[in-house]
């Protein structure tokens, strides 16, 4: 007698007391055919478009994720009908207290429901929640929400509705439900390598994530590129940290850096490395503009910490004073560490001038040195102070010196 494993079942044949209920061609899809997507939107909205196809009434739907993002507590894509890509909305921490919130379904499967269903065509009832009167109103019939529930008890929600009379039969909720299995482990491979991707752009920077993504995570291996080196240095922090309250310092300290790092990478700079209350970036040369970039941050971030002191002299504080080395190089880009815990930065002779310089604007009382080097290269001599030359500690040579024209 031959076992029935040995004989193909055919697509939609209903198969009791198994998961699916039944096999579907799309679950076939979402299991054997989704592998080269990396976006789940996408595959929202082809999976949808798909249900569509084969006459099962989705219209709207959405996924609901909590991410481990610095900014945004979590995110949610919206796909309808019509739309020729899904739409992505994200949410600052803190939403999840938030009326709108608290008084949705969303928020009632997070609390542990299971389910949550609702027939919207009864024009006369007062909903509970008020996403249904919005989903009534711009004419859908049902609505449908599940739970998502990814390893380590993270749980997220994909929702369905539709516009159909009637609302979805019980043919098509058993077609969706066939799908949430595989939808959930296909949605948390996703969600991983965003996670890991966003993880790494917030604690390395978007080029050493990159590098590390593609496998570039052996010690000692890199590159050697060119780059004009910033590195920047709070004065006075040790005496802040030992008067200041915790909280307080770390608010300093934040104000700090959004100041000085924001210009930085919205100009095209890449931040390796907090140092305490220092930081180090580079722009690398292969983008023409990068020196041109570097002091356009610089300068932007002058006007920051101006406006970060105005507020500290409104509350009877000092004003913060700081102190940029700047100097232009090849640096070797790569991994430096232990066998076990590596650190991406650079490292080389040109970081160690732009150091120098740092440390050379509190004798010179100039926030912002500059070396000759760069200041040739990016042509910007008319607007510098040449100050000499000056002994840097480690370096044979002096280096020539120069500072902003309208830094006091």
């Amino acid at each position: 007698m031959k076992s029935s494993l040995n004989k193909a079942e055919p697509a939609d044949v209903a198969i009791e007391g198994v998961w699916p209920i039944r096999r579907r061609r799309i679950l076939d899809w979402l299991v054997n055919e989704t592998r080269g997507e990396r976006f789940i939107d996408n595959i929202l909205m082809e999976m949808c478009e798909r249900l569509l196809a084969v006459g099962v009434p989705v219209t709207r739907s959405s996924l609901h994720f909590r991410t481990n993002h610095p900014q945004w507590i979590g995110a949610r894509i919206l796909w309808a009908e019509g739309m020729k890509e899904a739409k992505i909305n994200t949410f600052a921490y803190g939403v999840e207290n938030t009326p709108q919130f608290l008084n949705s379904p969303v928020n009632e499967i997070h609390s542990g429901a299971n389910e949550v269903r609702k027939n919207l065509e009864d024009a006369t009832e007062d909903y509970s929640y008020p996403l249904y009167h919005e989903l009534r109103d711009e004419g859908y019939s049902e609505y449908i929400a599940w739970p998502i529930d990814h390893t380590f008890d993270k749980r997220h929600i994909v929702t369905f509705s539709t516009n159909r009379p009637g609302g979805f039969t019980g043919d098509h909720i058993d077609f969706l439900r066939d799908l949430l299995p595989a939808l959930t482990l296909v949605s948390e491979i996703r969600l991983k390598n965003i996670m890991a991707r966003t993880l790494l752009q917030t604690y390395v920077g978007p080029h050493a994530s990159e590098q590390i993504l593609s496998g570039v995570t052996t010690r000692g291996s890199g590159a050697t590129v060119g780059a004009a080196i910033m590195i920047c240095d709070l004065r006075d922090f040790t005496a802040i940290s030992d008067l200041w309250p915790r909280d307080d310092v770390i608010h300093l300290l934040n104000d700090y850096f959004d100041a000085m790092s924001d210009p930085i990478e919205r100009h095209g700079g890449e931040i390796l490395k907090f140092m305490g209350d220092g930081l180090l970036a580079i722009f690398p040369l292969s983008k023409p503009s990068a020196c041109h970039d570097l002091l356009t941050a610089i300068r932007e971030g002058q006007e920051a910490m101006a406006k970060l002191n105005e507020e500290h002299q409104r509350m009877g504080r000092d004003p913060l004073r700081y102190g940029v080395g700047v100097h232009v190089g090849d640096v070797m880009y790569g991994n430096i560490g232990s066998r076990r815990r590596l650190d991406f930065t650079v490292i080389g002779p040109a970081v160690n001038v732009a150091s120098r310089l740092e440390s050379l604007t509190k004798e010179v009382k100039r926030p912002v040195l500059l070396s000759r080097a760069f200041v040739e290269m990016a042509t910007c001599r008319e607007e510098m102070d040449d100050l000499g030359s000056f002994p840097l500690r480690g370096l044979g040579e002096p280096v020539d010196v120069f500072a902003f024209r309208d830094a006091k």
